[in-house]
C-alpha cells in the first residue's frame, strides 16, 4: 500500500542527520507556536499566503531564498570540514554516501532554491513598478509559480529525514542516475523537486514576458525601458526557451527509471551523451538566467550612486541581447573531454570566448558611468564594486577554461569549482544582495542599517577570496572535486585556508541577519516617506514606499527612459492629481496553495511509488484547476474615495520632505 516507504526510510543510524531534523522540527514548531500565540494565522493567510499582489509574492520568494541559503550553506560548511579532516589523515565526520548527498543537495539548493528565488523575487517586485503596470499579466499564475517552487523546497527538505537525496552531483548524469547504480529514492527526489519547481519557473517566464511586452506605460517603448526591465525581458525569453528542455529531459530520465526505457543507457539504442547534451542545453542558459537580471541591478545602482546618467544605455541593451543569443551556442564547453572532436570543440571554445565580449562591454559601461561621478559609497555600491572585481576574475578563468587544451588539464578539478563560484557568488549573490539593499525602502518603506550592511559586505568579500582563491591553486595541483576520503596531505594547508574563508562568509551571513533585525527594530527612525531615498531615476521611485497595492493611481505617460528624473525636474510631484478612476485588482486566491499541496503529495507519492495516492493527488490538482476556472468573480474594485485617501497621504509626505527632491 505504501510502496517503498517503510520505517527503515528514516536514517536513525545517521546522528548528524537526526540532530539536524530535530533542530528543523523544533524551529518549525517554535514558529508555528509563535504565530498561534499572537493570533496571526488569519493575517498571514489573507494578506500573504493567498495574495496575488506581485510585490508580496516577490517578498515571499526572497524569504524562501534566505531560508534555503542557510540550509545550502550548512552543507558547504560540512563539506569543507570533511575535506580538511580527510586531508589530515582522519576519516572525518561524514561517510562517503552522506558526503555525496550533501554536495548534490548543495548544488541543487543553491541554484534552484536560492539563486532562482532571489532573482525571480526581485523581478516580481520591481519590473511592474518600473514599466508602470498595476500588476503582472497573469496574477494567479504568478502565485502558482511561487507555490510550485515551494513544492521543490519541501521535497528537498523531506529527503533529509525520509529516505535520502541523490548521490549523483547536481545534474545527475546517467548511468549513475539510472536504476543500476542509484537504486534508492535519492534520484527520484531530485527529479520531482526540480521537475515541479521547473514548471513554476516556466510559468514565471511566460508571465513576465507577456507583462513586459504588453503592459508598459503609455509612451514607454522598448528603448525607454530601464535596463533592469530589459535584462528581465531577456531572462524570461531564456526561461521560455530553455526550461521546457529541462522538463523534457527529466521526463525521459523518469521513463528510464520508472518504466525501464533506455534513452540514456549504452544498451538498446540509448546514449548517455544525449542526456548530457540536453541537460546543458538548458544548463548554460540557466547561468545567464541568473546573471542577466543582476547586470540590470548593477546598472541601476551604478547610475544612482554615481549621480550620472547611465553611460552607453544602447550598447548595454544590445550587449544583453547578444548574450541572450550566444548563451544557446556555448553549452558544449561543459564536456570538451567527452570526445566530440577537435572541430566541434574549437567552435564551442571560440563561441565561449566571444560571449565574453558583450559581458566586457557591460563592465566598461559601469566603469565609465562611475568615471567623474559623485560616487556615494552606499553598501549597495560596495556590493557593485566587489562584483566588478570578483566577476572579472571569474570571467578570466572562464576564458581560460574555454580553451579545450586547458580544459583537458583542469576539467573536473577544483579550478572549475573556483571559477563557477567566482561568477555565481561574485555575480548573482553579490548582485541580489545589492538589489535587496537598494530597493529595500521601496519594498517595505524603510532603509536597511548601513553599518551592519557594510560589515556584512566586508566579511562576505574577504571570506569569498579566502575561501575560493586557494581552490584555483588546488586545481593546478591536481585536486579533483567531490572527493571526501584519503585526500593527499599536500592539499591540507590550502583546504584549511578555504575552510577559514567559509567561516568568514558565515559571519557575513550572520551580520546580514543582524542587519535585518536591527533595521526592522528601528524602522520608524529609518522610515522613508518620500519614495526616493537614493535619488533614483526610474519610475518605481515615483510612488510611495511601500507602494499601494494598485501601484499607480494614474498610469503615467513616459517621455524619457529616466522617467522619474524627468518628473522631478518638471515639478510634477507638487501638483495634486484629482482625476482618479475606479481601479480593478485581482482578488486573493487559495487555489494556488491547494494545487501545490496536491502537487507536493504527488511528488512524494511518485518518489515512493505510492501509486494510488499519486493518482488522487494528480486528480486533486486537475479538479482544483477546473473549479478555479469557473470562478468568474476574480476581481474587486477600488473606489475613488479609497484611492484619494491613499494618494493624499502620499502627496502630503512628499510636501513634508519637499527639499528631498531638490537637485
Amino acid at each position: 500500500m505504501w510502496g517503498r516507504l517503510t520505517l527503515n526510510a528514516i536514517p536513525y543510524h545517521e546522528p548528524i542527520i537526526m540532530v539536524t531534523v530535530c533542530c528543523i522540527i523544533f524551529v518549525s514548531l517554535l514558529i508555528i507556536s509563535t504565530i498561534t500565540y499572537f493570533k496571526k494565522w488569519t493575517y498571514l493567510w489573507s494578506e500573504w499566503l493567498t495574495s496575488l499582489d506581485h510585490k508580496k509574492i516577490g517578498i515571499m520568494y526572497i524569504i524562501v531564498a534566505f531560508v534555503m541559503l542557510l540550509r545550502g550553506f550548512a552543507d558547504a560548511i560540512m563539506m569543507r570540514i570533511q575535506q580538511v579532516l580527510a586531508s589530515a589523515g582522519e576519516s572525518g565526520i561524514l561517510p562517503p554516501h552522506h558526503y555525496n548527498q550533501i554536495f548534490t543537495a548543495h548544488g541543487v539548493i543553491m541554484i534552484f532554491f536560492v539563486a532562482m528565488p532571489l532573482v525571480v523575487g526581485l523581478i516580481n517586485i520591481i519590473v511592474p513598478l518600473q514599466i508602470g503596470a498595476r500588476d503582472v499579466a497573469f496574477p494567479f499564475l504568478n502565485s502558482l509559480s511561487f507555490w510550485f517552487t515551494i513544492i521543490g523546497v519541501i521535497l528537498v527538505n523531506l529527503s533529509l529525514g525520509i529516505g535520502e537525496f541523490a548521490q549523483t552531483g547536481w545534474l545527475a548524469y546517467p548511468p549513475l542516475a539510472g536504476n543500476e547504480y542509484s537504486q534508492g529514492v535519492g534520484v527520484d527526489y531530485w527529479i520531482w523537486s526540480i521537475q515541479l519547481s521547473g514548471i513554476g519557473s516556466t510559468l514565471t517566464g511566460i508571465n513576465f514576458f507577456v507583462t513586459i511586452l504588453k503592459m508598459r506605460a503609455p509612451g514607454m517603448d522598448l528603448f525607454k525601458m530601464p535596463v533592469f526591465s530589459w535584462t528581465a525581458l531577456c531572462t524570461n525569453i531564456l526561461i521560455i526557451i530553455s526550461f521546457p528542455v529541462l522538463t523534457a529531459t527529466l521526463f525521459l530520465l523518469t521513463l528510464d527509471r520508472y518504466l525501464g526505457f533506455h534513452f540514456f543507457t549504452n544498451e538498446m539504442g540509448g546514449n548517455m551523451m544525449m542526456y548530457i547534451n540536453l541537460i546543458w542545453i538548458w544548463g548554460h542558459p540557466e547561468v545567464y538566467i541568473l546573471v542577466l537580471p543582476v547586470f540590470g541591478i548593477f546598472s541601476e545602482i551604478t547610475s544612482t550612486f554615481s549621480k550620472k546618467r547611465l553611460f552607453g544605455y544602447t550598447s548595454l541593451i544590445w550587449a544583453t541581447i547578444a548574450i541572450t543569443i550566444l548563451s544557446f551556442i556555448v553549452w558544449l564547453h561543459h564536456f570538451f573531454t567527452m570526445g566530440a572532436g577537435a572541430n566541434v570543440n574549437a567552435f564551442f571554445g571560440i563561441m565561449t570566448m566571444i560571449i565574453a565580449i558583450p559581458t566586457g562591454v557591460k563592465i566598461f559601461n559601469w566603469i565609465f558611468t562611475m568615471y567623474q561621478g559623485r560616487i556615494k559609497m552606499h553598501s549597495s555600491m560596495l556590493w557593485t564594486i566587489g562584483f566588478l572585481i570578483t566577476f572579472s576574475i571569474g570571467g578570466m578563468s572562464g576564458v581560460l577554461l574555454a580553451m579545450p587544451g586547458a580544459d583537458f588539464v583542469l576539467h573536473n578539478s577544483l579550478f572549475l569549482i573556483a571559477h563557477f563560484h567566482n561568477v555565481i557568488i561574485g555575480g548573482v549573490v553579490f548582485g541580489c544582495m545589492a538589489g535587496i539593499t537598494y530597493w529595500f525602502p521601496k519594498i517595505l518603506g524603510f532603509t536597511l542599517n548601513e553599518t551592519w550592511g557594510k560589515i556584512s559586505f566586508t566579511f562576505w568579500i574577504i571570506g569569498f577570496f579566502v575561501a575560493f582563491m586557494p581552490l584555483y591553486a588546488l586545481g593546478f595541483m591536481g585536486m579533483t572535486r567531490r572527493i571526501s576520503q584519503n585526500i593527499d596531505p599536500a592539499f591540507h594547508s590550502f583546504l584549511v585556508i578555504a575552510a577559514f574563508g567559509v567561516g568568514l562568509i558565515a559571519i557575513g551571513i550572520i551580520c546580514q541577519l543582524i542587519m535585518f533585525y536591527v533595521s526592522i527594530r528601528d524602522r520608524n527612525e529609518n522610515k522613508d516617506l518620500t519614495g526616493d531615498p537614493w535619488d533614483g531615476r526610474t519610475l518605481e521611485w515615483s510612488i510611495s514606499s511601500p507602494p499601494p497595492f494598485y501601484n499607480f493611481a494614474i498610469i503615467p505617460y513616459i517621455k524619457d527612459r529616466d522617467a522619474f528624473w524627468s518628473m522631478k525636474k518638471s515639478g510634477k510631484f507638487y501638483k495634486t492629481l484629482n482625476k482618479y478612476e475606479e481601479i480593478h485588482m485581482p482578488k486573493n486566491s487559495s487555489s494556488a496553495i491547494i494545487i501545490s499541496a496536491f502537487g507536493t503529495i504527488l511528488g512524494f507519492s511518485l518518489v515512493w511509488h505510492i501509486w494510488w495516492l499519486a493518482i488522487i493527488a494528480f486528480f486533486g490538482m486537475i479538479v482544483t484547476w477546473i473549479l478555479k476556472s469557473f470562478d468568474y468573480n476574480t476581481n474587486y474594485y477600488v473606489s475613488v474615495t479609497e484611492i484619494e485617501k491613499i494618494e493624499k497621504q502620499h502627496l502630503d509626505n512628499i510636501r513634508k520632505a519637499g527639499s528631498h527632491y531638490d537637485d
